[in-house]
């Protein structure tokens, strides 16, 4: 049995999904940056304010829709990706193998 999905949780996947469709269309080289960059900012962003909080989360669809539209766009190849973003994927890593 699953679950419906209210319209705001399939706003927030298709920004997900369509996040994903464009790091398919960056350099081969860049492509595992971009990729961190997208799911670092979907998970920060999501633990940082509630799934009840509407409001905050229209705020950051906006916002990611906007981000979005930049970093599609031919002319960005590659994006900066800090320390603390490397250490939450080592982290997430580190959790999945020890939990296998």
């Amino acid at each position: 049995m699953s679950v419906r999905k209210s319209g705001l949780q399939k706003e927030v996947l298709a920004l997900y999904r369509r996040a994903l469709r464009m790091v398919r269309t960056k350099p081969a080289l860049t492509q595992p940056k971009f990729l961190l960059f997208v799911r670092y900012n979907f998970h920060t962003q999501a633990s940082s304010v509630s799934p009840r909080d509407v409001a905050a989360v229209e705020h950051l669809l906006r916002r990611g829709r906007r981000q979005l539209e930049i970093y599609e766009q031919p002319s960005v190849r590659d994006c900066q990706i800090s320390q603390t973003m490397n250490d939450w994927e080592q982290s997430r890593r580190g959790s999945r193998t020890t939990s296998q």
